[in-house]
């Protein structure tokens, strides 16, 4: 079996979807941990009448990364918000085009503006270390603000999957099926024309 042109796109669209997979894992034990986590606050506030701040800063940077790295696994998942009236309703091959030219057209450049537009933000933070403002919180609020580009980033490369997968779909429906001839016995009239 020969390697087709198609081929090469699927196993990069694999490969990027298998790191989705894997960050989508991992963000579901982050989940049950930021569950226990504010469960064990609301226990200390009003059953223990006490508290801690790296507790409550613990849960807020699991759920930033969270909703920050999970942007990718909702696109792999097809979890995303789309306006499925008419997508549905469309055939594969128009399916592939809406994807390919949304995910070139919409999402990659909304990836480079995130993170054009929070990189330096990420890096001031990294410069001075910031830590939390509260006294007792978490000291890597640098570790935090650094999601938003890496969000951007893996949200980009789970685009490229799906943007090599609308690819293969569309080159696969253009050499798939032939187009029927009919028997050249005789030729037809646009061709006596030269059309």
């Amino acid at each position: 079996m020969t390697d087709s042109p198609i081929s090469p796109l699927l196993r990069g669209a694999r490969g990027l979807d298998h790191l989705a997979r894997a960050t989508g894992g991992l963000l579901g034990w982050f989940t049950l941990a930021m569950v226990l986590l504010q469960s064990a606050v609301v226990l200390l506030r009003y059953g223990l009448n006490g508290g801690s701040v790296a507790l409550q800063d613990s849960v807020v940077y699991l759920h930033g990364a969270v909703f920050m790295l999970g942007l990718a696994y909702a696109l792999y998942t097809g979890a995303h918000v789309r306006v499925d009236v008419f997508y549905r309703r469309m055939s594969p091959r128009r399916r592939a085009w809406v994807d390919a030219v949304g995910t070139l057209v919409f999402l990659l450049p909304l990836c480079a503006f995130i993170a054009i537009g929070s990189w330096h933000f990420a890096a001031a933070s990294w410069a001075v270390r910031e830590a939390s403002s509260s006294a007792g919180g978490l000291p890597g609020v640098f570790l935090l603000k650094s999601l938003i580009p890496l969000a951007a980033a893996t949200l980009a490369l789970q685009g490229l999957a799906e943007l090599a997968r609308a690819l293969a779909r569309l080159m696969e429906v253009e050499g798939a099926t032939p187009t029927p001839r009919a028997p050249a016995a005789t030729p037809s009239a646009t061709e006596e024309v030269g059309v």
